[in-house]
């Protein structure tokens, strides 16, 4: 596999210089590797750019394992990697659904690279759902949360597993408190591109806001006013808290989706999926929101709770302001709180205008199309499709995702019903599809 030509796919005109550094340590030396580097650097494709140079396509047996936390990451950067284009396979194994069907699809694809969650990896080590002789290559993304005593049972099983293994990466935005013995690093090279004696980097601005009353749930409405239709994501300590927030707002008009662990695995997915395409403006979400979650535009991130300590702080932050965007971070100071002492760097207060008499609009509405992969439709098909029967221009459609039996995409709200009408009996590659909005 060719690093340039993989980079032209995605459309990528260069790496920064963590990715670079990254790149060059998988490449040129055999240490075992410590990325440390904010949210929204680009780790993932730090390490799987050159991790996919170092397999054998011809080989059909799994031979990398990344690790991750939770499956929304497991699935953000099994996107990652198929989007890459290097023709070898990958699965995402995470739980909240049968590992009978995750073994039947390790069965017919046979993949070489495997994202999972530590407990889900258990499951298939243990039922012999593939052979972990292959497996040379460990990554170990967030590797400060998957090391944390609630995971560490399972990363030692998981670990102690994996026989075989010749390098391991680590990476994480925040370092562990100590390296368990069971990883089994080797001799370590560690690129820390950490801000020092920074939390954030300086193209993300810090607010302050506060609440007269002790519930902030009237300021947070005015602050989503004022913001119009900019994407912010709501953190909430607690999943009553999320449901209770999303209900409030929604009831006010504004459109928006929960995330929490409550939910089911479609529910989340969903969630996710209406807000990364800009057809909610609001994520109300815990700390399964801050992260593995690949999305480029938030504008604002809100503390409504406070961060329960300093790492949660930092990833929170960390979801706005991604590569080389701006972003704005607010904390909701109630009238018996204070700033807590681990936000180390200054502060401004915001103050929060009037709010609007009406709530704000999305940019886009997302539009099932009953046409997918089984039907041999693909993203250039629904493009032209949306062109040229449709008459939108580029800039009216956003993000398309093909399925198996259908397809989503995002166009802007304000052509939908058009498109719709102009779609009614239209044929994409020679088959009359329905074509209809896909309600948040």
């Amino acid at each position: 596999m060719n690093i340039e030509t993989t980079l032209q796919k995605l459309r990528i005109e260069a790496l920064n210089d963590m990715q670079q550094d990254t790149i060059g340590a998988v490449l040129h030396s055999d240490k075992d590797i410590v990325v440390l580097a904010p949210t929204g650097s680009g780790k993932t494709l730090a390490y799987l750019l050159p991790l996919a140079t170092k397999l054998d396509p011809a080989l059909d047996e799994v031979q990398a394992v990344v690790i991750v936390p939770g499956r929304e990451l497991a699935m953000q950067s099994n996107d990652v990697f198929r989007r890459m284009g290097t023709g070898m396979r990958s699965e995402c194994l995470y739980g909240g659904r049968p590992t009978m069907d995750e073994h039947r699809t390790i069965m017919r694809t046979r993949p070489q690279v495997v994202f999972c969650t530590p407990g889900r990896l258990n499951d298939h080590i243990d039922k012999l759902n593939f052979s972990v002789e292959a497996v040379r290559w460990l990554v170990i993304d967030e590797f400060d949360k998957c090391l944390r005593m609630g995971f560490r049972a399972e990363m030692q099983k998981a670990l102690e597993s994996l026989p075989n293994v010749e390098r391991r990466l680590l990476l994480s935005a925040t370092d562990a408190e100590e390296m368990p013995a069971f990883v089994r690093m080797g001799r370590t090279q560690r690129i820390d591109y950490r801000i020092d004696e920074e939390q954030t980097p300086d193209r993300i601005g810090l607010y302050t806001v506060k609440s007269p009353e002790k519930d902030k749930i009237d300021t947070l409405m005015r602050m989503i006013y004022a913001f119009g239709n900019q994407q912010t994501i709501v953190f909430m300590n607690y999943r009553d808290g999320v449901e209770r927030v999303g209900k409030y707002l929604a009831d006010k008009g504004v459109a928006v989706s929960c995330l929490h662990g409550g939910l089911d695995q479609d529910q989340r997915e969903e969630a996710v999926y209406h807000f990364a395409n800009q057809s909610v403006n609001v994520l109300v979400g815990t700390d399964l929101a801050a992260r593995g979650l690949d999305i480029p535009e938030v504008n604002n991130v809100i503390h409504y709770n406070l961060p329960v300590g300093e790492d949660e702080y930092i990833h929170r932050v960390g979801r706005t302001g991604r590569w080389e965007a701006t972003g704005r971070a607010f904390m909701i100071i109630g009238p018996e709180e204070t700033l807590p002492e681990y936000v180390k760097e200054n502060t401004e207060e915001f103050v929060v205008p009037d709010a609007k008499a009406c709530p704000p609009v999305p940019r886009m509405t997302t539009l099932y199309i009953g046409k997918g992969k089984k039907d041999k439709i693909s993203k250039g098909d629904i493009l032209g499709f949306l062109c040229k029967m449709c008459s939108l221009k580029g800039s009216d459609i956003g993000r398309i995702d093909v399925y198996e039996r259908y397809a989503y995409v995002a166009v802007a709200r304000g052509v939908a019903r058009n498109v719709i009408k102009l779609a009614a009996g239209a044929k994409i590659k020679g088959m009359k599809t329905k074509v209809e909005e896909v309600r948040s």
